[in-house]
């Protein structure tokens, strides 16, 4: 126990399907946050008061004003900045708990570099947001035997649950093909509000505190649905042979972890007036103080250790990430986004 705060941990402790081994565990726990908008940062904050041992938060996205109303680890300054959502975030995060370990990880997860990326975490949170990301995200989690928990909301309606990464059913098994695209609302079609967002994230970290200390028996089996507008809260059974030939968990074909299935991660950036383009395939590492240097007679240039921004006019800004992403703010026309892209980026 750390002797600079002894009570840091005392009510959990007390918690008696917690106690004393179950807090130790918790410290000794390596989990991963795929996501670090609304259900990420809450779930990352609860988990990290915790004494979670190593929290690491995998985030693609800059902090956007939109993002103030629910996503609780950022204030008004990282928006206006549009600075990293994970390093914002682990910032956050130690000052909350510096005896928690957190590592920022600014990339698109694909199929390409998920191993890399999750490789030693012993659970991920789903806090992702999208069905391709999450059918890989299931695949690798079959593949490693790790346990996930998926959490998904819209408007005032939120699902939780964990799947072990072993026993049937999975993922797939409940969602069986990719939604077609513009039939399931999002965020930035529907709306959401900060309370449901909380609860789901809030469910969310509950499960991971009962597996990470050891209460797996506690775990639900039920996919816990809540739509706090019209106060409803359902448990929904799921019979464990639910899928017989699921192409996952049954017949063992990972075909988004291998890459067939998620597709290109370039396109408009739903909701953003942005368009996200990826030219240099995955693994790449951009070397971003040369760009920064290149676009200094250019326009102004902001540079972080993860991405270098360029303001062409008042609307338009190329942000170039270490990971060799390009976000073009400013329109949503691919065309454009390429053209801007090989004017000031090139090959």
């Amino acid at each position: 126990m750390n002797s600079i705060s002894p009570d840091r941990y005392a009510r959990q402790r007390q918690f008696a399907p917690i106690g004393v081994q179950g807090q130790d565990r918790i410290e000794r726990a390596e989990i991963a946050i795929l996501g670090c908008g609304a259900l990420g940062t809450v779930a990352a904050e609860l988990l990290c008061r915790a004494g979670v041992g190593q929290i690491r938060i995998i985030d693609r996205d800059v902090v956007e004003w939109t993002n103030l109303q629910r996503q609780s680890l950022f204030d008004g300054e990282d928006a206006r900045l549009g600075v990293s959502k994970a390093e914002a975030a682990c910032r956050r995060l130690r000052q909350i708990n510096d005896q928690v370990q957190t590592t920022a990880v600014v990339t698109d997860i694909n199929a390409g570099n998920i191993e890399a990326v999750l490789a030693g975490a012993e659970l991920v949170i789903d806090a992702t947001d999208n069905f391709g990301v999450r059918f890989l995200l299931n695949d690798w989690a079959l593949s490693t035997g790790t346990a996930w928990v998926h959490g998904g909301c819209v408007g005032a309606s939120g699902q939780v649950r964990l799947f072990d990464g072993a026993a049937r059913p999975c993922f797939r098994c409940l969602v069986p093909n990719l939604p077609p695209a513009g039939v399931v609302d999002t965020c930035d079609t529907a709306g959401v509000i900060g309370p449901a967002t909380h609860t789901i994230a809030s469910l969310q970290a509950a499960e991971t505190l009962k597996w990470i200390s050891g209460n797996r028996q506690a775990v639900s089996e039920d996919v816990l649905s809540i739509d706090l507008w019209n106060n409803r809260v359902r448990q929904v059974k799921l019979d464990r042979a639910i899928a017989p030939e699921c192409i996952a968990c049954v017949r063992r074909d990972f075909e988004f972890l291998r890459g067939d299935a998620l597709g290109s991660s370039e396109g408009a950036l739903c909701g953003r007036d942005a368009v996200q383009l990826n030219p240099h395939g995955d693994n790449v590492q951009i070397d971003l103080q040369a760009m920064a240097r290149r676009w200094e007679a250019i326009g102004s240039v902001q540079s972080t250790r993860f991405f270098t921004r360029l303001q062409v006019d008042e609307t338009t800004q190329l942000t170039l990430f270490r990971d060799g992403r390009v976000v073009v703010q400013g329109t949503d026309d691919l065309a454009r986004a390429r053209s801007l892209f090989d004017r000031f980026v090139g090959n």
